[in-house]
């Protein structure tokens, strides 16, 4: 994990010199005032949040209302982040709200979760992980601040007001069902909860996508990138070797290679062997979005080689 391997996958620039309201945390000391280590942050405060990544790194988890992955990941997040007392800043990004975000850091499949760390992008994941995951992560994420010198850590001030929270609302009995096996490792039982939502209602898009993260993540666990890309090489035709690597390339956010190669796969196969490549795109077409400029790209190619 390093901030170079972002450079040029995200693009902070148009939001670092944007004018906001006074920053809520100084940056001279090892100490910096906010109202709470989670915030919101929009188009207009993140030159705000930049400035406050020089003293802690930041998590930004970019989400959407409609996204139930992210629904599974984002209280992980804000735990994680709670528990570690001031040493990290939790942003939060409605990619729906915040267009100038959404686009600054290319947010093409989300949940997606990047760190700032002194202003520079740092890859944190995409995607629904288990809690074991994401503290691994956090964890890496300290030791890079460390050694570019964001070592601070934040007072929480008295929030500006006293209003109550209001209440997240409950997942649904199987969602939930679903999100504790997620957290616990077990994605067959996170599967099977959700193929029991979509049984009920075929329609529940935060189970269709739900399931379609889980599914993945159990294909991809315990996976060796390199052994996997070189068993792909030596039988370029060997349908399961190809749907590791595409499963491994989806994971890492590597989407149009992962569409590219079960496509090249589905162009050379015979007729009678096509219909598990077909059902996996469309699978994968699912998970990263239809309106994703990407899956378009690949559903066009998909229809020319069919017709």
């Amino acid at each position: 994990m390093s901030p170079a391997a972002l450079r040029g996958a995200v693009d902070l620039s148009t939001l670092r010199n944007r004018p906001s309201a006074p920053t809520p945390a100084s940056t001279g000391g090892s100490a910096s005032i906010v109202t709470d280590v989670v915030i919101d942050a929009t188009d207009e405060t993140f030159g705000q949040v930049l400035e406050i990544s020089r003293t802690v790194p930041v998590v930004v988890d970019l989400w959407a209302e409609w996204c139930g992955p992210c629904k599974q990941l984002s209280p992980i997040i804000e735990k994680v982040t709670r528990e570690l007392g001031g040493r990290v800043l939790l942003a939060k990004v409605d990619v729906d709200a915040n267009p100038q975000l959404a686009q600054g850091f290319r947010a093409q499949s989300i949940p997606m979760v990047v760190a700032v760390i002194a202003g520079q992008p740092v890859p944190m994941f995409t995607g629904a992980v288990p809690e074991a995951q994401v503290r691994d992560v956090f964890a890496q994420l300290l030791q890079v601040a460390g050694q570019n010198g964001v070592t601070g850590t934040l007072d929480v001030g008295a929030p500006v007001d006293d209003a109550e929270p209001v209440a997240e609302p409950e997942l649904p009995p199987l969602h939930a069902e679903a999100f504790a096996a997620i957290e616990a490792g077990d994605y067959p039982a996170a599967i099977r909860a959700y193929e029991k939502a979509l049984a009920e209602n075929p329609r529940d898009e935060d189970a269709i996508a739900g399931l379609g993260q889980v599914r993945l993540l159990d294909r991809v666990q315990g996976l060796d990138l390199q052994a996997a890309r070189a068993a792909a090489a030596a039988a370029p035709q060997e349908v399961a070797a190809q749907f590791a690597v595409a499963d491994l390339d989806i994971a890492g956010g590597h989407v149009e290679d992962a569409f590219a190669r079960l496509l090249d796969l589905f162009a050379q196969l015979p007729a009678d062997e096509r219909t598990p490549v077909r059902e996996r795109l469309v699978e994968l077409f699912g998970l990263v979005g239809a309106t994703d400029s990407r899956v378009v790209s690949a559903r066009n190619r998909l229809s020319s080689l069919l017709f």
